[in-house]
């Protein structure tokens, strides 16, 4: 049989090489690395299988196999493959995306490819007899090897010098054939590098409704068959804890659970949760660990020493060996959905993998997506709901504020409402918690020239600049310029800016102006920047530590806050200015959300929405909790206008460094698409919502139609005859942002 292998290399343009195997080297498994020459360089692969025919009879060879076993399991390489045609990245970024931190990376010399290594003496019996004997030792050497002595598995040389041994006495033993020293890999724990929940103990008796979801689905943890069901479950109604059973029911059959969250801060309280029961063998996955702890954690779930893995979107990937059970907690959050290739979809990836492995795929959420919803509705996923809290507790009382009447009252700078002061006003007497959300970032969302009306934009975005009291600066959100705030008007060097609108570092500052000795603190990612801070942040709101927290979005995920009892939402409208079609779907699940992050404890809870547009159909839903109305409204749009789920997008963004050239090569590319065969129509091109972006013109157009297979096909045909554009142009399939 022929020693040839394919193997995908970390380049976007290239599919699967054939590489013939030296017959000095072993012959590779699929998943495993190799160093393979392409062009002049050496570069680091994975090997994905074996070709049924060569595809040259002068094959280059291998030059090295970096891997005794497959560092990838078989079943998550042909995941990653999917992943690549699915979602037209090709293969060489999906199987990037499945494999821990820098292990595509090609290895420096020595080095122990992302592992961490110290230095350990071990005591030789040679050893052992001078230490017997009374041998001819000086005070450090005899205290080196009596140490040794009661260490049978060693001590790090670094550890030695820490009690006072200096390197040049371990040399010396080292010399005289006392000890032996030999590198061993340490691996890093998870607890060091973020700030993991306070452990929390199983729930005794589940509410009838989570004892109904948990016997409809436990039969299928585990089982082998493949099942997709919705647990739709209003806020606080304990799905953690249908997971955590299910998780058990899948382990007890000797398969394994792999449990999604959409944000890092989420999977300190779910494997809190969870480690009561499975201790040790729960690991998490995500970006926010240090490489070599995210890398040690997936090498002992490839090692199969772990049961349950919590993390985030690329923990879809994980390799554990037999996964009977895969949740996405959250399903709804467009945090699943990767904005750089590969631009998969975590929630959609989980449902393959779910496929390909007999697993049931269970996807939480109080305010699930409309695509979810549909197959719910249509029969293609069970449905399982959680219509009331544990322990009956109320859903919180909401109000509306119409901020044009304040406005109108008050004046144009009105931050908070009369309303929403007087209820923060009530919590502080009853030393009650509150969150209070702006889904907007800054101090004033940007700066105007009241001489000319010019506002301060980014040089390399179509954007304003948002600025930042704390640091005085202004900054672009998206490719990160900043500048300090300037004195007048770059334009007309006026010296009159004004502050036009107003973000969470102007709430911040307003609630700590009028309650001087309240402790808040803000939740954005402006604040929370450095590793483990937006865990210890809100650690901090759980042990009551604050009074107020104040933030984005990242305050309405998921998070268990007993002590708060009042939420406030400054603009609840801010985002249906958006020119997205899912703008009303995303406002009402993130008020929907938040508002449900009151009145979890003993006390009951309300929430105050502030608001311009009171009669909007996502508003006015989210202030009633009633989803089944507002569902059938927004699919009534969607269908009118021929939008999501009632056909499938393709998105394409064509950038370039001049913009007349850009549309013209948009409008090209779209010319050549509608002389293409397919039940499909193409809209544009035209600009981009963000006509430029880090210093590059785009230009934007989409396909529209039944089959994802035919738009990706006819796509990926004009592409390739046209290679120097393929390589400025950003496809996205299922898109979830119209930006």
């Amino acid at each position: 049989m022929p020693r040839i292998v394919s193997v995908v290399v970390p380049v976007p343009s290239l599919g699967r090489l054939d590489y013939e195997v030296p017959p000095a080297l072993p012959v590779p498994e699929t998943g495993t690395r190799v160093l393979v020459p392409l062009g002049a360089r050496v570069v680091t692969g994975c090997v994905v299988g074996r070709p049924p025919a060569p595809a040259s009879d002068a094959l280059k060879p291998l030059r090295g196999v970096l891997d005794g076993e497959p560092m990838l399991p078989a079943d998550v390489v042909e995941l990653a493959l999917w992943v690549g045609e699915y979602y037209a990245c090709g293969p060489g970024a999906a199987l990037a995306a499945a494999m821990p931190p820098r292990a595509l990376t090609p290895p420096r010399k020595g080095s122990a490819s992302g592992f961490r290594s110290v230095r350990v003496a071990s005591l030789t019996p040679a050893g052992r007899t001078r230490l017997a004997s009374g041998a001819s030792l000086g005070k450090r050497q005899r205290e080196a090897l009596e140490r040794l002595a009661a260490a049978s598995a060693g001590v790090a040389v670094s550890e030695l010098a820490a009690q006072g041994v200096p390197a040049a006495t371990v040399r010396r033993l080292a010399d005289l054939g006392a000890l032996t020293i030999a590198r061993e890999v340490v691996e890093r724990e998870p607890e060091r590098t973020e700030t993991d929940g306070d452990p929390e103990p199983p729930v005794g008796a589940l509410t009838p409704h989570q004892q109904q979801a948990v016997e409809a689905l436990e039969a299928s943890a585990g089982s082998g068959a493949f099942e997709v069901a919705l647990l739709h479950g209003v806020t606080g109604s304990g799905k953690t804890e249908v997971y955590a059973r299910l998780a058990r029911a899948a382990v007890a059959r000797g398969r394994q659970a792999l449990i999604l969250v959409p944000e890092i801060a989420l999977t300190p309280g779910i494997a809190a949760r969870l480690r009561p029961e499975f201790g040790a063998r729960v690991a998490v996955q995500h970006s926010g660990l240090s490489d070599g702890a995210r890398h040690d954690q997936w090498r002992r779930i490839r090692r199969g020493e772990v049961d349950v893995v919590v993390g985030t979107r690329s923990a879809v990937f994980a390799p554990l060996p037999a996964v009977g059970l895969i949740v996405v907690d959250e399903e709804h959050d467009a945090s699943y959905k990767q904005d750089e290739s590969p631009r998969y979809h975590g929630r959609d990836v989980a449902v393959m993998r779910a496929r390909r492995n007999g697993a049931l795929a269970l996807l939480g959420s109080a305010t699930p997506s409309i695509e979810t919803c549909r197959h719910a509705s249509t029969g293609r996923y069970r449905r399982l709901t959680l219509p009331r809290r544990v322990r009956d507790r109320p859903l919180p009382a909401v109000r509306v504020v119409d901020m044009r009447e304040e406005l109108a009252a008050r004046g144009p700078d009105v931050v908070l409402s009369a309303a929403l002061a007087e209820a923060l006003d009530e919590r502080r007497g009853r030393g009650e918690q509150a969150l209070v959300l702006l889904n907007r970032r800054g101090f004033a969302a940007s700066l105007l020239c009241r001489q000319c009306g010019h506002a301060l934009e980014c040089p390399a975005c179509s954007v304003s600049l948002t600025f930042h009291r704390a640091v005085g600066r202004t900054r672009c959100h998206y490719c990160g310029y900043s500048r300090t705030r300037p004195e007048g008007c770059p334009t007309c060097s006026g010296t009159f800016l004004e502050h036009v609108g107003f973000g969470t570092e102007r709430v911040q500052a307003e609630i700590e102006r009028r309650w001087p000795d309240a402790r808040v603190a803000r939740l954005d990612r402006d604040a929370v920047r450095r590793r483990g801070a937006a865990a210890r942040l809100l650690r901090r709101m759980a042990r009551r530590e604050l009074d107020v927290l104040v933030g984005t979005q990242m305050v309405a995920k998921g998070h268990d806050f007993p002590g708060v009892t009042l939420v406030g939402v400054v603009s609840a409208d801010v985002g249906l200015g958006v020119p997205d079609f899912r703008a009303a779907e995303r406002t009402f699940q993130l008020l929907t959300q938040v508002a449900g992050r009151a009145g979890r404890g003993e006390a009951p809870g309300e929430a105050i929405v502030q608001t311009l547009h009171p009669g909007h159909y996502a508003i006015r839903h989210a202030c009633d909790q009633a989803y089944a109305p507002f569902y059938e409204e927004e699919l009534r749009f969607r269908r009118a206008l021929r939008y999501p789920p009632a056909v499938f997008l393709v998105s394409v963004v064509v950038h370039g460094s001049l913009r007349d050239r850009t549309l013209d090569e948009a409008a090209a590319l779209a010319q050549r698409l509608r002389a293409a065969p397919g039940r499909f129509t193409v809209l544009g091109p035209a600009p981009a919502p963000l006509g430029r972006l880090r210093g590059r013109y785009r230009a934007q157009l989409f396909l529209k139609g039944p089959h994802r297979r035919e738009m990706r096909e006819a796509l990926l045909r004009v592409l390739d005859a046209l290679p120097r554009l393929k390589r400025r142009a950003v496809v996205d399939v299922d898109p979830v942002s119209m930006l």
